[in-house]
């Protein structure tokens, strides 16, 4: 079997729960794009260069009020901050990805970074080319889910408000999948009550970059032994 044929084979089942998230949530998108005027053309090319989720659903608002690009710059390292975190963790992992490297780091999301920590191929199906699938097919879930958005966007009429929470309950699985696979849950306790603590303390509009600070503080300083060892 073709080594590409056979690490898409591997990549695709663990994308199908961002396939149903990403498309429902794009689409959700597309119709907002078309409902302030941009058809869709703009919302493919939102989706294809910018790719950034929650951010994208922020640049409608953006789009649609006075140009401001030291606020855009700045709302938007704010939204997309944990990214530099999600970057650290990766170094190693795309170390020998050679020029695989380049697209994994660009389209790189919170989804597809929950899989590539939790899910490892077969010995037989080439690594790189797993990671390039899974993050090439959750990628363009969202392009196709907005742009399919943005041509039923003159047929389909709702309300959306409630929509983005989709996006949590994709999150929710996925994190119990990862704590199901993986042995030691260390990662995944301190990430929770890294952010409850913060978010008692500094409350749901500024709680994140602070809580990401103090996960990788922990991370830091943490015993080696104590994060590679058995169950927590």
């Amino acid at each position: 079997m073709n080594i590409k044929v056979k690490a898409l084979k591997a990549a695709f089942p663990h994308t199908l729960p961002v396939l149903a998230g990403f498309l429902f949530l794009g689409v959700a998108y597309g119709i907002l794009m078309k409902s302030i005027g941009y058809g869709a053309g703009w919302t493919f090319l939102m989706s294809f260069l910018v790719f950034a989720g929650s951010m994208q659903y922020v640049g409608i608002t953006l789009l649609t009020a006075t140009f401001n690009p030291l606020y855009a710059l700045f709302i938007t390292l704010m939204v997309n901050a944990r990214h530099i975190f999600y970057g650290i963790s990766m170094l190693e992992k795309f170390k020998n990805t050679g020029r695989f490297k380049p697209y994994l780091i660009f389209a790189m999301c919170d989804e597809s970074f929950s899989i590539l920590c939790s899910a490892k191929p077969e010995k037989d199906v080439d690594k790189n080319w797993f990671m390039f699938f899974i993050v090439f097919l959750n990628r363009w879930y969202w392009i196709t889910g907005s742009v399919l958005g943005a041509l039923l966007g003159n047929y389909i009429k709702f309300n959306t408000k409630g929509l983005d929470f989709a996006l949590t309950a994709l999150f929710v699985v996925i994190f119990i999948n990862q704590w199901q696979e993986q042995k030691n849950h260390f990662p995944a306790v301190v990430g929770v009550i890294s952010s409850a603590v913060c978010l008692l303390i500094f409350g749901p509009d500024k709680f994140i970059i602070p809580a990401m600070i103090l996960i990788l503080i922990i991370f830091t300083f943490s015993n080696k032994k104590i994060y590679k060892g058995e169950n927590l």
